[in-house]
């Protein structure tokens, strides 16, 4: 066999074999490019649906022990007291607030709305300003019975707690 290198470089397959490999491994690198991206999406989106379940739960059971808080029952432990709402969500009880905030959950922003179904009474309890902007806001109600000064006058409400944690960027 007489191989020179002229034949080796006249011969036309020698020249396109590498051109075929260089397409296929580029065709095979994007491929796993692209199944890299959908893995990491899909986490991405488990771990933010996981978080924001999680946090839905936490909201769920502080609202939860605030409806039994006993600073705020009525005249029986089942009923929250509308005087009790009134003297927490004023500007004045900063330090009533401020225990309630720390008494569930010192590390977390949320503040909490309360309540009756037809409309006429709302209180909102928050800890100094809290901002949305910017922010999810995860929320979890829970169905009340506001006692409105006596206890003949009983209504039903919701609670609501409202936890705010920095966006997914």
């Amino acid at each position: 066999m007489n191989l020179n290198i002229s034949s080796f470089t006249s011969d036309e397959k020698a020249f396109l074999e590498p051109n075929n490999d260089i397409i296929v491994t580029a065709l095979v690198v994007i491929g796993f490019v692209v199944f890299a991206m959908i893995l990491s999406k899909t986490f991405i989106a488990f771990n933010d649906n996981s978080q924001a379940l999680e946090n839905y739960e936490h909201a769920a059971m502080i609202a939860k022990d605030i409806a039994s808080y006993p600073s705020l029952q009525g005249s029986r432990p089942e009923l929250i007291s509308a005087e009790a709402l009134d003297r927490i969500a004023s500007p004045v009880a900063d330090e009533e607030r401020y225990l309630l905030f720390h008494h569930f959950s010192a590390n977390m922003d949320f503040y909490v709305e309360a309540g009756t179904d037809d409309g006429n009474y709302k209180w909102i309890i928050e800890q100094g300003t809290v901002s949305q902007q910017g922010r999810d806001v995860i929320a979890a109600s829970l169905p009340v019975v506001i006692e409105l000064g006596s206890n003949a006058r009983c209504v039903p409400g919701t609670i609501t707690v409202k936890i705010m944690q920095n966006k997914w960027k």
